[in-house]
């Protein structure tokens, strides 16, 4: 696995993309990984790699480029637990547009298949949280994408800026399978909007699968987070998403 940081210019501005690739040499799909609200931090960048580890090149572009603040080296510096994490993060995931982050996930999926190791090969898209919603979103946008991995969605049933889209509303629209992990316990997706998505899906006939877990909440996939991270859910849902795109990305 070898790793990177590369640059795309967006809107007249630069994004920096992590990019993780398989050490083997043959061609691979492509994945792109949509950061949480800590940015494309330690814990995103590992996912990457674990995926170029499962044979897969990774792309997590960094989706706060147009946000000149200091507020990611702010929290990081505060203790996992503190309360003034969120806040913090709130203010800005508060600055997103999703015809924004629309256009910055566009040109990391040109990227991808431009990529000399993915050479046409079919993409995929994950992300967490925050990234969880603009995977269902980006599944409805761009036809590119042959798969999507929500992990625990949030604000799916909310738009970014004044498009007035949400994801909730663009499920009857997907373009490819979905495959979605959530915590019976977290507030945000709760479990009732779960299962309006998963009702959503069904009624319109798209090919989707859902694993949640008891005694678990947003996050759990975190493991740079003790408070949220919940090592039987992690486990079990790591492979399964593997398995998905090696189903619908290496056929």
């Amino acid at each position: 696995m070898a790793s990177s940081w590369t640059t795309l210019d967006v809107d007249q501005d630069s994004m920096n993309v992590y990019v993780s690739t398989p050490n083997d040499g043959s061609n691979a799909p492509g994945v792109v990984v949509i950061q949480h609200a800590g940015g494309v931090d330690t814990f995103v960048q590992t996912m990457c790699d674990r995926l170029s580890s499962a044979g897969y090149v990774a792309a997590a572009p960094d989706l706060f480029h147009r946000q000149k603040d200091n507020i990611l080296e702010e929290v990081a510096a505060l203790p996992a637990g503190s309360p003034d994490r969120l806040p913090k993060l709130m203010g800005k995931l508060a600055q997103f547009k999703d015809s924004e982050v629309i256009r910055d996930v566009d040109a990391t999926i040109d990227m991808l298949r431009d990529h000399e190791t993915v050479n046409g090969l079919p993409l995929g898209i994950t992300g967490f949280c925050m990234g969880g919603r603009v995977a269902l979103l980006m599944a409805a946008k761009n036809s590119n994408l042959k798969a999507s991995g929500v992990f625990y969605g949030a604000m799916l049933n909310g738009s970014w800026g004044d498009e007035g889209e949400t994801p909730l509303g663009l499920a009857n629209s997907v373009n490819c399978p979905v495959i979605g992990f959530f915590g019976n316990d977290d507030q945000n997706p709760t479990p009732e909007v779960v299962k309006e998505l998963e009702s959503i899906l069904i009624a319109n006939n798209k090919e989707h699968e859902f694993h949640s877990y008891n005694e678990t909440g947003h996050a759990f996939m975190d493991f740079s987070n003790p408070n949220t991270y919940r090592e039987n859910s992690a486990q079990d849902a790591w492979p399964k998403l593997v398995n998905f795109f090696d189903q619908n990305l290496k056929k």
